[in-house]
């Protein structure tokens, strides 16, 4: 693989991957293109990637503007550095790729916007069960020490998407996204096949449930069910057998590899076309196919108490309909835009 330290190989459009509040599963994925890896390089000089390779923040300050070809950024943005780093990112960059549900969506590190700043400091450095901190000490942005002073970025207010705060040309779903398709989008890249600017690459068109290969039939749910409390059937839709599965709330393109092994769709490509908040489609499919058992055919106020007890079995409405999605969400978090 070719890059590291400076400007790159010249003669080859560059290619960066940077990583803000992120797990580097997109990296993974990256990697774990295998061959193609090699056609990745034949097409790209890969001179940044803090993760794999030694090209430093002062390398990419020192390009002209626009002189990298492609950024893939992945990871949501927590703190001021991720947004530094984003801004820097799209001055050099021709394309930037919001890439895997951090960027796009906020993913797992954007639910900390159900608490603020200051009760998330409080709950690691103060509160937590497991704590031996009797000074009570708390993070600073700048401390002295005899080699000069040490600076720590500072957290943001809220978890941001990539696209709140720079604009994005294009997005790839996904946590992390499906290495096949992290290569059909680099590949319509490498040929010039890009569709329309802000389009979604290497996702599909419809939901999970198109890729799923389980029978459908007529959804009517009794009770839903934790994983861990059934042993669904094989080959019939988990969703008809009460599992919270997110295939109907979830960009398709994955191949449906959740449900091919007897795991619910957890909605990491986000909101199909069309839909706004993810979440809030999950709960109207949920409130679409309850079964009113006894409550059938009975007033308004009753079938209202029904939906209610049908819901109150979602264990955590939050970390389950918005996992992947909070920040880009048209909730949004407690802690408000």
């Amino acid at each position: 693989m070719t890059g590291g330290r400076g400007g790159g190989k010249p003669g080859k459009p560059k290619l960066a991957m940077y990583w803000g509040a992120s797990c580097g599963g997109c990296e993974i994925a990256l990697v774990n293109l295998h061959e193609r890896i090699l056609d990745v390089d034949a097409a790209f000089d890969f001179m940044f990637c803090p993760c794999l390779l030694d090209t430093k923040k002062k390398d990419v300050e020192a390009l002209p503007d626009g002189a990298i070809a492609v950024t893939l950024f992945n990871g949501a943005l927590r703190s001021s550095e991720n947004e530094e780093m984003a801004r820097l990112l799209r001055r050099k960059s021709r394309l930037l790729i919001a890439t895997g549900s951090c960027a796009v969506e906020g993913c797992i590190p954007g639910l900390a916007n159900l608490r603020s700043r200051e009760e998330l400091i409080e709950g690691v450095y103060l509160d937590s069960p497991t704590l031996d901190n009797p000074q009570g000490t708390l993070p600073v942005g700048s401390s002295l020490t005899p080699l000069g002073a040490l600076e720590l970025p500072s957290l943001l207010p809220r978890v941001k998407t990539l696209r709140e705060v720079v604009p994005v040309d294009y997005l790839i779903p996904g946590c992390p996204p499906e290495s096949h398709q992290l290569w059909n989008a680099l590949e319509a890249v490498i040929l010039g096949e890009l569709p329309a600017p802000g389009s979604f690459l290497g996702a599909g068109e419809g939901t999970v449930c198109r890729d799923c290969a389980r029978t459908k039939e007529d959804k009517s749910i009794g009770r839903l069910y934790r994983n861990h409390e059934i042993e669904p059937v094989a080959g019939k839709c988990l969703l008809e057998q009460g599992m919270i599965c997110l295939g109907v709330a979830t960009r398709g393109g994955c191949g449906a590899p959740c449900p091919d092994a007897n795991m619910p769709c957890s909605g990491c490509y986000g909101p199909p076309e069309g839909v706004a908040d993810q979440g809030g489609a999950m709960i109207a499919a949920l409130g679409s196919i309850i079964d009113p058992g006894e409550h059938r055919g009975k007033g308004e106020k009753e079938l209202a108490l029904r939906l209610e007890e049908f819901l109150d079995q979602v264990p955590d409405y939050a970390g389950l309909l918005y996992k992947y999605t909070l920040p880009g969400s048209v909730l949004g978090g407690r802690v408000k835009r």
